[in-house]
């Protein structure tokens, strides 16, 4: 999957994307400001969670469940991360062991720790309202 959209089009894209994704674990690459959490709330939205997505920049992670409780997706934002002991610390591999959809943003802070079939998605800033996705499947 590759393609260019426009930022009012990111609900179709985030259903494409879970549709075309092997499996749960989507690490999403891109420049500050790209729109990786956008992405990650139109995802969430898509799942049909109870919840707006937002950023977890601070806690590090945001929990997005369903309307039974059932955990639906987990979004992680390692900006912040100084090593990735703070993410086992957190319990990571736990997350990593869930039926959950997982959203990982800066997945390079702790790429010791992610499985290989993980999902890389690519941003690309193109214009002030224009994005490029890529899809790079192991």
């Amino acid at each position: 999957m590759k393609r260019t959209f426009q930022l009012n089009g990111i609900q179709e894209v985030a259903k494409e994307l879970l549709h075309k994704a092997p499996n749960k674990i989507l690490c999403l690459y891109g420049d500050m400001g790209v729109g990786k959490t956008t992405l990650v709330k139109a995802l969430v939205k898509e799942l049909g969670a109870v919840d707006v997505a937002n950023s977890p920049t601070f806690g590090l992670v945001n929990e997005y469940y369903d309307e039974n409780d059932m955990p639906l997706a987990y979004h992680f934002d390692f900006y912040r991360l100084n090593d990735e002991m703070e993410a086992l610390d957190m319990g990571f591999e736990d997350y990593l062991s869930s039926d959950a959809w997982l959203f990982i943003e800066w997945p390079d802070k702790i790429s010791s720790l992610l499985p290989e079939d993980a999902v890389r998605v690519f941003l690309q800033f193109i214009e002030e309202n224009t994005r490029s996705i890529e899809l790079n499947v192991s």
